[in-house]
């Protein structure tokens, strides 16, 4: 089985994928794209790699029990996609916390807002292989745990079950 934790950069996946005790060899989709060289240059702009997702799909060709962890891991072909989610002044918070510009962190609170990151993934794969899973005031373990449910085919998919539209 291929999983993907997805979801708008700041919402815990990397924390919660650490603290999940998973059987699937675990991907940080980031780290391999920068140290495989799996992109496409640079966006100045913004201070990250393009990921080029044709080379990444290829190096994940054949593979199976795996979990793919990052904001883009929902492009990647897998069985199962759990989307994390945060209530955008919490996410704005903790990007403000780690050093993200103010401009960088309402850029990824709006889009928390506006379920870019679900909307994508519903759409590549549709409402039977999302789980939804709301981050915003519980624990790292806690959120593991629901990841673990995920995998283990012991949580139902959801999808649309958590909004942010008191935000906008």
């Amino acid at each position: 089985m291929r999983v993907a934790v997805t979801g708008t950069p700041g919402v815990g996946k990397t924390t919660a994928v650490e603290a999940a005790d998973l059987e699937l060899e675990v991907v940080h989709l980031n780290d391999l794209v920068r140290e495989a060289g799996l992109h496409e240059g640079a966006d100045d702009e913004r201070g990250s790699l393009v990921a080029d997702l044709d080379a990444v799909g290829e190096r994940f060709a054949g593979r199976e029990d795996l979990l793919v962890e990052s904001h883009l891991a929902h492009h990647l072909d897998v069985d199962r996609v759990a989307v994390l989610r945060c209530h955008p002044e919490e996410l704005r918070e903790r990007l403000c916390d780690r050093g993200e510009p103010a401009a960088t962190a309402e850029e990824n609170a709006e889009a928390e807002a506006l379920d870019v990151v679900l909307s994508a993934a519903v759409e590549a794969h549709g409402l039977g292989a999302i789980y939804e899973i709301d981050t915003s005031d519980r624990s790292p373990t806690a959120v593991a745990a629901e990841i673990e449910a995920v995998v283990a085919g012991d949580r139902e998919p959801s999808a649309g079950e958590v909004t942010f539209v008191d935000y906008l």
